[in-house]
């Protein structure tokens, strides 16, 4: 939780930081953190919602529908074939008591808390050196929104307009102040000036 005032925010993930990050803890048997970060990064979802997942609805499917807790719209999510295939292997390893369990439990039993989630991120960003700045639940949602604007910019307008609707935002300059855009824009300008 951020002080009152406090000026905090989430920074995004290299998409290519971010794969790695995801294969790295699967490989050390982090598979929890390592699908908290696939499903975060791929989905753009809230962590609100990912921690209201369960396996049943996210297992050996290639879409689902979400009612998202903050805003109360509907939202389906179509899973990527290599995410599909991560998931499951992180089913085989984690060995869920029920396939009706959320999907990610702590070791007490209990769905992890936000907090708690942060405080794990912060220790992943140490040990494994990753290169984000302010790094959070926050930064998942972040790396979705960047990579899907990186991988249209031919397009750019459209793939604002698409993540202002799948991020619920009334406005494109809502969005563009969500992904850091705007503020690179603006400095930017600082650059454009020759001596």
């Amino acid at each position: 939780m951020s002080l009152k005032y406090s000026t905090t925010t989430a920074d995004y993930m290299q998409w290519d930081e971010m794969t790695n990050l995801v294969r790295r803890l699967s490989k050390d048997g982090n598979y929890k953190m390592s699908l908290l970060i696939a499903v975060g990064c791929f989905w753009g979802l809230r962590i609100s919602d990912i921690l209201s997942l369960r396996w049943d609805t996210i297992l050996y499917v290639d879409e689902f529908t979400i009612l998202e807790k903050k805003t109360g719209k509907m939202r389906t999510i179509r899973i990527n074939p290599q995410l599909k295939k991560h998931i499951a292997e992180c089913y085989k390893q984690i060995q869920p008591v029920s396939v009706k369990s959320p999907i990610l439990v702590s070791q007490k039993g209990t769905t992890f808390s936000i907090q708690r989630i942060n405080v794990l991120l912060k220790e992943i960003k140490a040990r494994y050196k990753v290169k984000v700045k302010n790094f959070s639940c926050h930064s998942l949602r972040k790396t979705f929104g960047r990579q899907v604007y990186n991988q249209n910019s031919e397009n750019a307008e459209l793939a604002l307009v698409k993540l202002m609707e799948l991020f619920n935002h009334s406005s494109v300059s809502i969005t563009k102040r969500y992904l850091g855009l705007r503020q690179e824009e603006i400095l930017e300008t600082y650059d454009s000036l020759s001596f």
